[in-house]
């Protein structure tokens, strides 16, 4: 860390439960922000011209390398208890950013929007995209219940190695495994190129989690198993170990069922 005097240092963080920069700031003024700390009553929200600044990637050399990182939408409809997007940004998903404002060439496009499909300029968006050549990675999940076919003949043309997907609430059980169904005999796309994000421990007994895991498998998708709250389970809980099988490719490859995993 720089030893000298500052005249201002800001301190972000995207947990509640991550603990607080402990060490010692020489700085006239320290501001902090994120998620981590605040979210709600617009607080957070940055002055137009920064907000729309093109990004300094050399900040982080290694991890920015070829590739570019960003939003093109923020909001999202849905409203989930679990998440903070729509007390933070709104319920409603609007366009933000054209991809010019972080992208200037890289190969790779890391998008960070909540819900992009959900936007009234999702063709636009997506054709931007698509003319842009280089490969994207959806990192948040794109929304299968706002999935039509023509979402999903530009999202074909769009140069990716795999889309994310999100199966969050068990009460939406039929619908999801229908347009699951649909989307992947429109696409003809295999697990290969096609993950579900699973939340567990949330509202959702063992049983309804194992359900969804086991569905997607058979509809042909990766599911991977993303927990609420981790860090107040104890260690070898039964969620904890869900998680290793199912996002170990190799052992959710050899053993077939839950049950029978030993680790």
């Amino acid at each position: 860390m720089f030893s000298g005097h500052m005249d201002r240092v800001y301190v972000s963080k995207v947990f509640t439960f991550t603990p607080d920069c402990l060490d010692i700031i020489n700085a006239d003024e320290i501001i902090r922000g994120g998620t981590g700390y605040y979210y709600s009553g617009g607080g957070a929200v940055l002055p137009e011209e920064i907000e729309h600044i093109y990004p300094d990637y050399s900040l982080y050399p290694d991890m920015c390398k070829d590739t570019a990182y960003g939003f093109l939408t923020r909001g999202c409809p849905r409203g989930c208890t679990f998440c903070v997007v729509g007390e933070k940004e709104g319920k409603c998903s609007m366009k933000v950013a054209d991809l010019k404002e972080f992208w200037n060439g890289q190969k790779e496009i890391k998008l960070l929007d909540p819900n992009l499909l959900a936007t009234k300029d999702w063709k636009e968006l997506l054709q931007q995209l698509i003319d842009s050549g280089s490969w994207v990675d959806f990192t948040q999940g794109l929304d299968i219940r706002v999935m039509t076919q023509e979402k999903a003949d530009m999202i074909r043309r769009v140069k990716v190695k795999q889309v994310h997907f999100a199966w969050d609430q068990y009460k939406d059980r039929k619908m999801i495994v229908e347009r699951f169904k649909w989307f992947k005999e429109t696409t003809g796309w295999d697990y290969r190129k096609m993950s579900v994000y699973v939340l567990t421990g949330f509202d959702t007994t063992l049983k309804q989690d194992l359900e969804r895991i086991y569905t997607l498998r058979d509809l042909g998708y990766n599911p991977y198993v993303m927990i609420y709250d981790k860090h107040k389970l104890r260690k070898g809980s039964e969620l904890k170990r869900l998680q290793r099988w199912v996002n170990s490719r190799f052992a959710f490859a050899a053993v077939k069922r839950f049950e029978d995993y030993k680790a």
